[in-house]
């Protein structure tokens, strides 16, 4: 339990003031009575009303400290889980040039690779999973992150007119798009680092060419599997470099593919899925709760009592 407004917690210390002013309050005040000799009262029984004169105070005590709780506001969780999960860090790599608009897979390649990316995404609650796109430049759309519905979100709005609008340059920059990528995983403590590099084109500009940036990448143990998506036949079709492709993931120890339909594409993410994965620890928690409530009522209940027993057993008459 932990509370949202601990410093009311200091109201606390006033009970000290309080009972020393309880207890010396009457010191040689209280009503007395002489009498030559005490002796015949040194063994009368004390009733119990004597024995407890002391509980409205107790029990106004109680209802102060109950009353400080509630405004401390005690919360809760409903459980603590550290545990130690399975999982690998990531970073998705798109293409998203003009020709990635080519409508040989419906409705075009740039929305059929966003939606199997998201599937694969959703599949992989435990993996920290980042997002770069390239055209002519590249950048991190989304850092590798646990909190996939943000990730979800960012990747749905990479507008498939960011290069016929002139958002980006146009081209097709894959070893610059790969050396953003590696850059977000070199510091990654996890066992196993991935990319995932999907293209329909081949490197035709950039200040890093693709071997380059895959040197890099094996140079911080990271995979590479390329996937050279889209028809050959297609409208408007770049050709795809897949020997280059295929280099890249060689030597980075990834796979290469080749995808000309939405279904080979899937398979092709559901066989990365297959991956080793590695061990991380998550900590996790469940919904917060507030906590004060049975405090206000057992202070209800106390005040309640405290006021019945002041005016009826310990009433005092003047």
């Amino acid at each position: 339990m932990e509370f949202a407004n601990s410093g009311y917690l200091l109201l606390l210390l006033l009970l000290i003031p309080y009972l020393l002013w309880y207890f010396l309050r009457g010191k040689g005040k209280e009503p007395t009575m002489r009498l030559s000799d005490t002796f015949a009262y040194q063994h009368a029984p004390r009733s119990w009303r004597v024995r407890m004169i002391h509980l409205p105070m107790v029990l106004w005590c109680m209802v102060y400290a109950l009353t400080v709780i509630v405004l401390a506001r005690p919360q809760t969780y409903d459980a603590w889980d550290d545990k130690e999960t399975e999982g690998i860090d990531i970073m998705l790599t798109m293409d998203v040039s003009a020709s990635m608009l080519t409508d040989d897979v419906y409705p075009n390649r740039m929305a059929v690779a966003k939606e199997v990316a998201s599937e694969f995404i959703s599949s992989r609650p435990n993996d920290n999973i980042g997002l770069t796109i390239f055209a002519g430049e590249a950048f991190t759309q989304c850092p590798m992150t646990l909190d996939h519905a943000a990730l979800l979100n960012l990747l749905h709005n990479v507008r498939p007119d960011l290069v016929t609008s002139g958002l980006m340059k146009d081209g097709t920059a894959i070893g610059m798009g790969l050396a953003n990528a590696v850059s977000r995983l070199q510091d990654s403590k996890a066992k196993s680092k991935i990319v995932i590099l999907l293209t329909d084109g081949s490197n035709n500009v950039g200040s890093i060419s693709p071997m380059t940036a895959a040197a890099i990448a094996k140079k911080f143990g990271i995979r590479v599997y390329t996937i050279g998506f889209g028809r050959e036949t297609g409208e408007e079709i770049g050709a795809i470099d897949y020997r280059a492709l295929q280099n890249i993931a060689v030597s980075t120890n990834g796979e290469f593919y080749r995808a000309q339909s939405q279904a080979e594409l899937s398979r092709i993410y559901q066989d990365i899925d297959k991956l080793e994965k590695t061990k991380m620890n998550m900590k996790s928690y469940s919904r917060l709760h507030e906590a004060y409530i049975p405090f206000a009522w057992l202070a209800l209940i106390v005040f309640c009592l405290e006021l019945l027993l002041r005016w009826t057993v310990f009433r005092r008459l003047p």
